[in-house]
């Protein structure tokens, strides 16, 4: 199949995924289509079950692209079953759920969970991309947060770099907690019950729309290098 019928396959489950993505999985190895004559791309089925198998690890398992590139040669050489990126469990009513994780994490549980090692989760904590609480321990996102840096510092994007996407974010918590602060401050009144709550869900929704708006700015500029 084309790139185009691959990616429309892949979309049923990642929504969000590009030809740019497609590209760079295989600019990493981590897929290697058929190239006709004229030097287009075709993608089998088991092309597309190798890029599902990297968005899923991503998505689901935050794992560094270094760890996916391994379970895949593993399964391609026919070793022991590789579990699957993500792995979850339904709960009675169907809901799929996370497993279990710490409600705080050492340095060591960080760097063990995310792939890398001590120095850099004490890297990142000094360039204050991670931070700790009171007790010296790590809230579950640290993982996800050195699991993602680990992967920019692979294409040379350290954490002096991401100092700015630092910065960028807590000038949006800023103007999140200008939006929250009224909600919040409701002490009063059958409203008064319940307020922190609110607050804490409204501020939740305002995180993924910048989120959601980040990455299509990001995505249009890329889409424009093309």
């Amino acid at each position: 199949m084309t790139i185009g019928s691959a990616l429309s396959i892949l979309q049923r489950e990642f929504p969000a995924v590009r030809v740019s993505k497609i590209r760079f999985l295989e600019d990493q190895g981590l897929v290697s289509p058929h190239r006709t004559p004229s030097g287009y791309r075709t993608y089998s089925q088991a092309d597309v079950e190798r890029l599902r198998f990297c968005l899923a690890a991503q998505r689901d398992s935050f794992l560094p692209w270094k760890v996916v590139r391994e379970r895949l040669s593993e399964l391609d050489k026919g070793g022991p079953d590789v579990p699957a990126p993500g792995a979850r469990v339904v709960t009675e009513d169907g809901d799929l759920v996370s497993p279990a994780v710490p409600s705080r994490l050492t340095a060591e549980q960080v760097a063990q969970r995310s792939g890398c090692d001590a120095a850099t989760v004490d890297a990142l904590t000094r360039g204050g991309l991670l931070r700790t609480d009171a007790g010296g321990k790590y809230p579950p996102v640290a993982v996800q947060i050195a699991t993602l840096a680990g992967q920019l510092a692979e294409h040379g994007i350290d954490q002096r770099h991401l100092r700015t996407v630092r910065n960028a974010a807590d000038r949006q918590v800023d103007l999140i907690e200008q939006v929250v602060a009224p909600v919040r401050s409701q002490r009063s009144g059958p409203s008064a019950s319940g307020a922190r709550a609110r607050s804490h869900a409204l501020a939740s929704e305002l995180a993924k729309t910048f989120t959601a708006l980040h990455t299509a700015l990001l995505q249009a500029a890329i889409d424009r290098m093309e």
